[in-house]
């Protein structure tokens, strides 16, 4: 197999660091970008001249992986700020869409690439107290789809993952009562690993996924209903 090359934000903790060792795994070249100091690449995601930076010094790739997100505040959605709306939102959504419009002519110059987004359920069911999030990945499943429409031409396959609650550091953070409501939904009665959700990475990211676009993946434990 020819040699390629992967760029997947968020890469050093969580769903990110995980999805990043298992594309290695297939012997791919992984670049993180994050605000750790330990990516390759330290990228404000919200910030569009970051990541124009950033992806001029990388140049064209094969594979981009949107992991990169945050919760956001647990409260209802009559006493979210405007900060944290607008923050959750420019992480989550704009982020995606910064990195996407970055690299996706480099995709479509080579007649290959590969995005996955990391939508989430919530964006498909609205999780109580989660407003932004929830909004800000059923945006994410809407880019997908546009994308994946766009791109299907060109021989790039734009795919979104809409995991349950899985557990990752930024988990962590999430209210202790929010967190048991979304777990409780989950028919397996347990919370996802990360391992399982860069598993299904892997394949969308591969010549194994051939015909599937535009699309979203659930990985939820049997809480998806649509």
């Amino acid at each position: 197999m020819m040699s390629r090359k992967a760029v997947v934000t968020g890469g050093c903790s969580g769903l990110g660091q995980a999805t990043a060792a298992r594309l290695a795994e297939d012997g791919i070249e992984v670049i993180t970008f994050d605000l750790s100091p330990d990516a390759d690449f330290r990228v404000d995601v919200s910030d569009s001249a970051s990541v124009a930076d950033a992806a001029a010094k990388v140049g064209a790739i094969d594979i981009l992986v949107n992991s990169a997100g945050i919760v956001g505040e647990g409260k209802p959605t009559w006493e979210i700020s405007d900060q944290d709306w607008q923050k959750t939102l420019a992480v989550n959504l704009t982020g995606t869409f910064n990195l996407c419009r970055a690299f996706s002519p480099g995709m479509i110059n080579a007649g290959w690439g590969r995005i996955v987004n990391i939508a989430s359920m919530a964006g498909k069911d609205g999780n109580p107290n989660m407003a932004p999030y929830s909004a800000s990945k059923a945006a994410v499943i809407g880019l997908t789809k546009t994308l994946g429409k766009e791109l299907a031409p060109h021989g790039v396959l734009a795919n979104a993952i809409a995991p349950a609650v899985v557990a990752t550091p930024m988990n962590e953070s999430t209210a202790p009562e929010v967190l048991a409501h979304i777990t409780s939904l989950i028919p397996m009665g347990r919370v996802g690993r990360a391992d399982e959700v860069a598993e299904l990475i892997a394949w969308l990211t591969s010549d194994r996924c051939s015909f599937s676009t535009g699309a979203v993946y659930d990985i939820s434990g049997g809480r998806a209903t649509y």
